[in-house]
């Protein structure tokens, strides 16, 4: 796919692993709020981690996409075979340690910005604290030598060593990055992480207004990722560790994206959560609460709404998870309580509609669990598809996640007629049950059940397929909650006018 280039303009969106590279409910969004401003010329600056961890683009970009640039953070970190020896400028590394200092010693937050920006503009090309003196420098080895030494409890300094090179080395990369992007009056970061770092660059670089929308909370879904598995990179290899050795490395990963968080929350404004338990966490994690507001996710009625029609008169015995085959989604629980479901419907199917090859060692687990409970007639893996031709075809969709933020295929499934049973995670009992008195008004659009419990999935399941009275209000419940509150309208109305202000401070130099 031809990738297209410019010299300006008008939005900026920063995306750290999702559009247009994988498929699921952010990059859907992406592309929805994209296409809603054809009005404006978007640059998309993706950023991955290694450039074979990507397979293709999952997406056609937009017709208002003028530009394209992708950087791969863990691509050529490996240090040079012989490198020359520097002394590194002891200035630069004073102050370094000093912004180390402010935040390991809780400062208020505008004294370690006002660090932060001056060791940024030190990491800038051509400034006093290049990359090779982070790597090669007799001061930045005493640095790391000296922090082992107080600080870490684990007995390898060479996973400590290593551990703190492949955090911080991606910094430089992007300091590179924000120093040769091309014009753009208003940036748009969709998540704090690297995304949000490069962002905050670029904003006390250019005084360029700075968006950030939050689906899920970096710093919280990341502590998610490292309690399941933990990733040291060598100069050759990356290997998996168990987290319960490497608990300080773990602590040391939260840590440092919870800076870069509080970076991005004192540049951005305004800071955007999808809902209110979200938002309430950014301004417990350093957010300005008159910054932030929430703007929740919206889906098209006039797509989803025809599948009402097209579903046939009896209500189809099929649950359906829809989306990636990945731990976070705890696909492993749906297939076990598929054991139990078919026990009591024995006409019941199960199927998991997403691809497998963002963590296929995870996917062919779940095959062989489907093999080792006798479920292979009875659950199907159908790869990536589209929701339009599933929705009409299934009875409920499942979501048995560890962590959502506010799910779209929820709400598709709403607009759609089809109820829905979700882990107690995110928005997903705000979605079903509904927020307020006047929401909850309406009805239950299915149930919610507590994480890793594939037997209170299966008995809500159950307990919707086998009762048509109560499925269908569930249905009913679910068209009402959307067409009132999640409509692809509003949220195209509220970004709007985001965009409108930001532009606005934008032409005021701002």
């Amino acid at each position: 796919m031809k990738r297209p280039t410019a010299r300006e303009a008008d939005i900026a969106l920063l995306l750290e692993g999702t559009f247009p590279y994988v498929s699921g409910g952010v990059s859907s969004w992406v592309n929805q709020i994209i296409r809603a401003y054809p009005e404006y010329r978007f640059a998309l600056v993706f950023l991955g981690s290694r450039r074979e961890d990507y397979n293709g683009f999952r997406y056609e970009l937009p017709a208002n996409v003028v530009h394209f640039e992708e950087h791969f953070l863990y691509d050529d970190l490996p240090a040079r075979e012989k490198p020359r020896a520097r002394a590194g400028d002891e200035p630069a590394f004073e102050a370094a340690a000093c912004l180390h200092e402010k935040f390991t010693s809780g400062a208020p937050l505008p004294e370690a910005m006002q660090a932060f920006k001056s060791v940024a503009h030190a990491m800038m090309p051509g400034g006093q604290l290049p990359l090779d003196d982070f790597l090669h420098s007799k001061r930045s080895w005493e640095i790391v030598c000296d922090r082992y030494r107080k600080y870490c409890t684990d007995p390898s300094f060479v996973d400590y060593f290593w551990t703190v090179r492949i955090m911080h080395a991606p910094l430089w990369k992007l300091a590179k990055v924000a120093n040769g992007l091309l014009e753009v009056k208003v940036l748009h970061t969709i998540s704090t992480g690297y995304a949000g770092f490069l962002g905050t660059l670029l904003h006390q670089q250019r005084g360029t207004p700075l968006i950030l929308s939050e689906h899920g909370i970096y710093t919280k879904e990341r502590k998610i990722d490292l309690f399941k598995s933990e990733w040291i990179r060598d100069n050759r290899n990356v290997f998996q560790r168990d987290p319960t050795e490497l608990s300080y490395f773990r602590q040391m990963w939260i840590n440092f994206f919870e800076w870069m968080g509080r970076f991005c929350y004192e540049a951005a404004d305004p800071i955007i959560a999808l809902y209110e338990q979200n938002r309430l966490r950014q301004i417990a994690d350093g957010a300005r609460p008159e910054r932030t507001t929430n703007i929740p996710n919206g889906i098209s009625l006039q797509r989803f709404a025809p599948l009402r029609a097209a579903r046939p008169e009896k209500v189809p015995p099929v649950l359906c998870l829809i989306g990636r085959i990945v731990p976070i989604k705890d696909i492993k629980t749906f297939i076990r309580a598929m054991r139990s479901i078919v026990n009591q419907l024995p006409e019941a199917e199960g199927w998991i509609a997403g691809p497998e090859d963002e963590d296929p060692a995870y996917a062919l687990e779940c095959r062989n669990l489907v093999q080792s409970l006798g479920l292979q007639d009875k659950v199907r893996f159908l790869g990536f598809q589209k929701v339009d031709d599933l929705l009409p075809k299934i009875g409920l969709t499942v979501l048995s996640s560890i962590s959502e933020a506010l799910p779209l295929v929820i709400l598709e499934a709403c607009a759609a007629g089809v109820p829905s049973i979700s882990t107690d995670v995110g928005s997903c009992r705000q979605l079903i049950e509904g927020l307020g008195d006047d929401d909850r008004a309406l009805g239950a659009a299915g149930a919610v059940c507590n994480i890793a419990d594939p037997q209170g999935l299966a008995d809500a399941a159950v307990a919707l397929l086998r009762d048509e009275t109560r499925w269908q209000a569930a249905s009913r419940a679910g068209i009402a909650r959307v067409e009132r509150y999640y409509t692809d309208d509003l949220m195209f109305g509220r970004y709007r006018t985001v965009y409108e202000q930001a532009l606005a401070r934008a032409g005021k130099g701002d």
